[in-house]
């Protein structure tokens, strides 16, 4: 219950950029969520590892605390927010604060994507409250919509763009015809990229975000050890350039599919048509489209990152908690996540495929691709032939829908034809049936 006063105490666990944001939100908006919600948030606690570290706002007297249990033990602190990131000591934390009986919001993806079926049985154990909004897509609000307005409905398809750093890099890959090393280089001196980017580029952050979605949106167990995942490194500013030509754009896809009691959990760099709603979103923009039995599509867009739009994520589900806690209906949302449904390998997904080889320019090479891809049950929609390069020939391909596992056996006999001079790349096309 809230306490006397009629107050719901919070405390903040890190007070890195996002925990700062949290905390300075919580005391400069305190008539607003007054007028709001009726009540106050008060922010009754910090924890710190540094205490002594500068901090950029006046913290107004709120004690700050090396030492977890001076938090986690006060009965006064109700809702606890974890903005440590990483695995432990995140994960020990958040569960003593659990078993205490006290709600958890979170924007910790690495820990929810590996551990979240433990941190949700033992919120559920206890009646307790675990949110975790601002884990996926920062501000844009697409947790909540699975996990409550679209509860009720069988959901097939949630494919998004969920890491604005990679959508940056890309985007402006196209817009300018930059190489991605040097756009790299410009993200890190903005802000936009991390020191050592490689969880970004190397598709590892969204990777635990596809997970989150799948396991919400499919109501199973879903690890980030379950998720295919490849990043955008290899991409050339010669790729963007062939499937701008061929009417596409290029983005790093979350792609989370439910089939015949299968699941699609994968994330890579794929082609999408350029009237795909997803195609036009630039810049650092997340956006997450839905797909259900009698929805149909629903997109849900906006800023994926940064301090104040997460922080804003991370006090939504503090509000949300709050009401719960002043109307005694804590623990509603809870899920076990208890079934295991399969997750489809790699190798049996199926979709279309763009590639770019470089092949010696003599009469029959095309029909020796063609027959090695037919071999394997691929077959061909489009080609394209470019200009020679040192008497070789460079084209293009996109094929029909193939099995993935077939598409590589043909790669492999490709690759060792006397024709095939280098594959370039192999990239997957999506939103064409």
């Amino acid at each position: 219950m809230a306490n006397e006063r009629g107050n719901v105490n919070v405390a903040v666990l890190g007070m890195g950029t996002v925990g700062q944001g949290v905390a300075s939100l919580l005391l400069r908006q305190k008539d607003f969520w007054r007028e709001r919600l009726g009540y106050e948030l008060t922010l009754r606690r910090i924890l710190e590892k540094y205490p002594d570290k500068t901090l950029d706002f006046d913290r107004e007297g709120v004690p700050i605390s090396a030492d977890w249990r001076d938090v986690v033990d006060d009965p006064e602190v109700q809702i606890v927010v974890e903005t440590m990131g990483g695995i432990e000591p995140a994960k020990t934390f958040i569960l003593e604060a659990l078993r205490r009986g006290k709600h958890v919001v979170t924007a910790n993806k690495d820990l929810l994507a590996l551990h979240g079926r433990e941190l949700f049985a033992a919120a559920s154990e206890r009646g307790a409250d675990l949110y975790f909004e601002a884990s996926v897509a920062g501000a844009v609000p697409v947790l909540c919509a699975l996990r409550q307005n679209l509860i009720a409905e069988p959901l097939t398809d949630v494919i998004g763009i969920v890491n604005g750093t990679t959508n940056y890099i890309l985007t402006r890959m196209a817009a300018e015809g930059g190489e991605f090393g040097e756009i790299l280089a410009d993200a890190q001196k903005l802000g936009y990229a991390e020191f050592n980017p490689a969880s970004d580029v190397e598709g590892i952050d969204a990777g635990r975000k596809a997970a989150i979605l799948s396991m919400l949106s499919f109501n199973s167990q879903v690890t980030l050890d379950d998720v295919y995942v490849e990043g955008i490194t290899g991409i050339t500013r010669e790729d963007i350039a062939f499937a701008d030509q061929m009417g596409f754009a290029v983005k790093l896809l979350a792609v989370c599919r439910e089939r015949e009691g299968k699941i699609e959990a994968r994330v890579h760099p794929a082609l999408l048509p350029k009237g795909h709603p997803l195609a036009g979103v630039g810049d650092t923009f997340n956006a997450v489209l839905i797909k259900g039995e009698s929805l149909g599509e629903v997109m849900l867009y906006g800023r994926g990152a940064g301090r104040f739009p997460t922080a804003s994520a991370i006090l939504g589900d503090v509000s949300e908690i709050a009401r719960n806690i002043r109307f005694g209906c804590c623990g509603r949302l809870n899920q076990v996540f208890d079934r295991l449904k399969p997750v489809m390998p790699i190798d049996e997904i199926k979709t279309r495929f763009f590639l770019r080889l470089l092949l010696a320019d003599r009469p029959g090479v095309l029909a020796q691709i063609t027959k090695t891809l037919g071999k394997h049950e691929v077959s061909l929609d489009t080609v394209r032939q470019t200009d020679l390069k040192d008497g070789d020939a460079e084209l293009v391909f996109i094929t029909h829908i193939a099995r993935e596992g077939d598409m590589r056996q043909a790669l492999k006999e490709m690759g060792e034809l006397e024709v095939t001079k280098e594959i370039i790349t192999v990239l997957r096309v999506e939103g064409v049936a």
